[in-house]
């Protein structure tokens, strides 16, 4: 079994997650922010996944959380522009 994930987050990063989790407006980014700092206080990523949050989540969707916001800090929580299903019809604009 692989060792469990330890963050060790400094003041700034714990007052800019803490400040995510009460502050946002988007739900998602609150949930993310509050998994991160459930970790750092020494839950498991599977412990948070699994009865931490709202939720439940795969365990695998908290680490990728944690690791891009590792690699990209907040910018890495936030969902990017052209994700998801795109549209299976788009109208024409053109009416006649």
């Amino acid at each position: 079994m692989p060792a469990p994930l330890v963050i060790t987050l400094t003041a700034e990063q714990r007052r800019e997650l803490e400040a995510l989790r009460d502050q946002s407006e988007k739900p998602y980014l609150r949930e993310r922010a509050a998994a991160i700092l459930k970790v750092a206080q020494g839950m498991t990523a599977r412990q948070v996944a699994r009865q931490g949050l709202l939720k439940p989540r795969h365990p695998d969707t908290v680490y990728a959380w944690i690791h891009r916001w590792q690699n990209q800090g907040r910018a890495g929580l936030v969902i990017q522009a052209g994700r998801g299903r795109k549209p299976a019809f788009s109208p024409c604009a053109d009416d006649g």
